[in-house]
């Protein structure tokens, strides 16, 4: 047992670390999925201002052909305040923009292009800045058609928050550009992400959304479950390996109790009749024929007293072995009973009286061997759990079976546990009286495996009452 705890506690703290290693991996990938979200929505917004900037331009656009035409029908000139932009990437690995005004003058812009970033992104981010600085002095922002295209862009990536608002801001959060659906007290419940979109002006779209964090649970959820599963499944085990661990070790503690009253119970009518078989052949008993026949009683009673005990040990040993098979026969309940009963009167331990009221004429299918040792242990423990007397009755009807006692009755505390195997009911009164906790296990497993049942109704004192419901209809 000792060896099983350490092996046990071992066994725990390696699954323990195991489990804390599971955390901690679980905390890092919580990060990492945290990280590639936020970048998401970051390549969302970047996206977003692009779709933005078409869609200003196409307002634009449009403005500019009415007011074409609205001065075309008045017969007036138009002077177009437009301004274009282009760029390309030159053999020094500089991305080049030029942008050209309404006057014709041409601005040319030159900026390295990094190695450890993509140059495709780097190249749209330099020219959606010249589109802002073209565009954004023209056509203003109009912040609740950017929330639209955000929230379709974040869809795009399988991204769904509740709520999503987009201000304008400098680079020290002013407001420049404010949004009415942006809620006051945005401290604790959002997450805040911002994109600089013109680094020269140093302005910056600010987005609030409700927080991701539940849609980062959930593309953890798999794991999380796996885990959480894995968690329950090794604490049943263990809880069942402990209950079942715990209960072998109370029957093996009852087992050897049992070896050692059995033991004890063997050596004592074998040392017995060794004595008074010793005394009759090494002494003269011919002249003293009484003296004879008390040795000759002596010994008789403590070899039935070892027959019964060898007799307890093969039934035992009978119902464990599963291809036991039970031999069922019509049987006059009657005449079976009182045969029992008269041999129970002979033993002359003490004053018994056994009174046998079944109905007459009534037969059971049963196995004769099992049931008489079934009702044999019933009545010899009616005998030893009494008092100098005892007076037992035996009632049948063909669909139970009673036998009833005046002796001292069982704890109620000990019913439940009645039929365990190895139980022993405690009577601290009767320190002579020696049992081995197996009689009423036998006789509940014999009958169940013949369909029968017992039940048993006792109370300290006065006695008790233990009925077998036989399962037949009687005949």
């Amino acid at each position: 047992m000792k060896r099983f705890k350490t092996i046990s506690v071992t066994f725990i703290i390696v699954i323990a670390v195991i489990f804390g290693c599971n955390v901690y991996y679980l905390i890092s990938l919580y990060g990492s999925i945290k990280a590639n979200v936020e970048r998401d929505v970051m390549t969302a917004l970047a996206d977003a201002d692009i779709d933005d900037m078409w869609e200003r331009s196409d307002r634009a656009n449009r403005a500019a052909m009415a007011a074409r035409q609205a001065y075309t029908e008045n017969g007036d000139s138009i002077i177009e305040n437009q301004r274009s932009v282009s760029g390309i990437k030159d053999e020094d690995g500089n991305f080049i923009t030029t942008s050209k005004n309404q006057e014709g003058e041409t601005t040319v812009k030159k900026r390295p292009l990094r190695r450890d970033r993509s140059y495709s992104n780097q190249m749209v981010n330099d020219m959606s800045q010249q589109m802002h600085e073209a565009m954004d002095p023209f056509v203003d922002f109009n912040l609740s058609i950017m929330d639209s295209i955000v929230t379709e862009r974040l869809a795009d990536r399988q991204i769904y928050p509740d709520f999503v608002a987009v201000e304008v801001v400098d680079s020290k959060g002013n407001i420049l550009r404010g949004n009415t659906h942006v809620p006051k007290d945005h401290s604790s419940n959002y997450d805040v992400f911002s994109l600089c979109f013109n680094p020269e002006s140093g302005m910056y779209y600010r987005a609030y959304m409700t927080s991701l964090t539940s849609h980062i649970v959930s593309k953890m959820s798999g794991v999380i479950i796996t885990v959480f599963l894995l968690l329950v499944a090794f604490t049943l085990a263990f809880c069942f390996l402990f209950r079942t661990v715990s209960k072998m070790r109370t029957i093996e503690e009852m087992k050897d109790d049992f070896v050692s009253n059995m033991t004890h119970e063997l050596k004592t009518p074998i040392a017995i009749a060794y004595s008074a078989n010793d005394a009759l052949l090494n002494y003269d008993t011919t002249n003293d024929p009484q003296k004879k026949l008390t040795y000759l009683n002596i010994a008789n009673k403590q070899l039935k007293r070892l027959g019964e005990l060898v007799e307890n040990i093969l039934a035992m040993s009978m119902e464990r072995r599963k291809t036991m098979k039970l031999k069922p026969e019509t049987v006059p309940l009657l005449p079976f009973v009182e045969e029992i009963a008269a041999a129970q009167r002979m033993r002359g331990e003490k004053e018994i009286a056994i009174n046998v009221e079944v109905d007459e004429g009534v037969s059971i299918k049963a196995d004769t061997t099992h049931l008489s040792n079934i009702l044999n242990n019933l009545i010899d423990n009616a005998i030893k759990y009494s008092g100098d007397s005892v007076v037992i009755t035996i009632t049948g009807n063909g669909k139970e079976i009673s036998v009833a006692d005046n002796g001292l009755g069982i704890p109620a505390k000990s019913i439940p546990y009645l039929f365990n195997k190895f139980y022993r009911v405690p009577h601290g009164n009767l320190q002579e009286v020696r049992g081995y906790g197996i009689g009423l296990y036998y006789v509940k497993s014999i009958l169940d495996r013949t369909g029968w049942s017992i039940s048993v109704k006792s109370k300290e004192g006065e006695g008790s009452i233990f009925t077998i419901k036989t399962g037949n209809d009687g005949q």
